[in-house]
């Protein structure tokens, strides 16, 4: 196709609603702009194709010969493109919300709200990703991600979730006769960490110390990191949140607690959102809004 000899889309689109309306007023209205406007873009297919389209000889305008072809062709051509569209926009919008997150985070916090957005919302579908890997978000894929930190990743936006500074945590079983407490005393310890994450070890080496080789440490999945912990298998480096009830209760001992203000974010591609991502977001900062 030569794009070149192509009318404009705007003059092609005013001459298809005066087609199917018969009066620029009516063709106006269905294109959202003045019945000036429509008459104006006809004028400019006229000449653009150097054909009369329009009779304009009667009391109103009404299609030439060659204007009933072109309305014919464009009749066709529209309406397979809406057709398509119509297509396209319904099995995006039935695509499930694709959400990256850590399992530690759905497992400590977002699972037991989801009965509450499913009874809220029954319509929208959710595919919980749960894995620690950073992935790309882009159209038709995943539609936002999870994830702790400052915030200051590059080429997406971040919204601050949940604000809530990495801690020290082991069982008062695994501490009992070991003081006092410090990084050294605690590299000699089991260590658990969840699968693909560095935080313990990136804690003890700004604490200047390293695994002691003989210690232990365990990669597992973030769900099953906590209960771990809490039967006194390891000591962890986790978000302060998902083990707060467990220090009040005296299951685990704070041992020490990051000074930064870091927490877990939303994040979004540069890209148009849809529907059901946009309502999920919506529900996330309301969850955060009633702690």
């Amino acid at each position: 196709m030569n794009w070149m000899d192509m009318p404009p889309l705007a003059a092609l689109r005013a001459f298809s609603a005066f087609a199917e309306t018969g009066n620029v007023v009516q063709a106006g209205a269905s294109l959202n702009v003045s019945h000036a406007a429509i008459s104006q873009q006809l004028r400019a297919l006229e000449k653009h194709l150097d054909l009369a389209l329009l009779d304009r000889s009667g009391k109103s305008m009404t299609l030439t010969a060659e204007g009933k072809v072109l309305a014919r062709a464009l009749h066709l051509g529209f309406g397979a493109i809406g057709a398509a569209v119509t297509d396209l926009k319904r099995a995006t919008e039935d695509r499930p919300v694709h959400v990256s997150l850590t399992a530690s985070f759905a497992a400590s916090w977002l699972m037991p709200r989801l009965p509450a957005f499913q009874a809220e919302h029954p319509g929208i579908h959710l595919a919980l990703d749960p894995s620690p890997r950073l992935v790309d978000l882009h159209p038709g894929g995943v539609d936002l991600a999870i994830r702790y930190g400052a915030g200051d990743w590059p080429d997406v936006t971040a919204e601050l979730l949940l604000q809530s500074p990495i801690v020290i945590v082991a069982a008062p079983s695994l501490l009992t006769g070991r003081a006092p407490v410090t990084p050294k005393a605690l590299s000699r310890l089991p260590w658990l960490e969840e699968f693909g994450t560095t935080e313990a070890t990136q804690w003890l080496a700004r604490h200047g110390v390293d695994h002691s080789p003989g210690a232990g440490r365990i990669a597992l999945p973030g769900n099953l990191l906590l209960e771990g912990v809490r039967a006194g298998q390891g000591v962890t480096a986790t978000v302060r949140h998902f083990v707060e009830a467990d220090i009040i209760a005296g299951r685990l001992v704070e041992l020490f607690r990051e000074p930064d203000g870091r927490g877990y974010h939303i994040v979004t591609g540069n890209m148009p959102l849809r529907p059901g991502v946009k309502i999920f977001i919506r529900w996330l900062r309301r969850q955060a809004g009633k702690m």
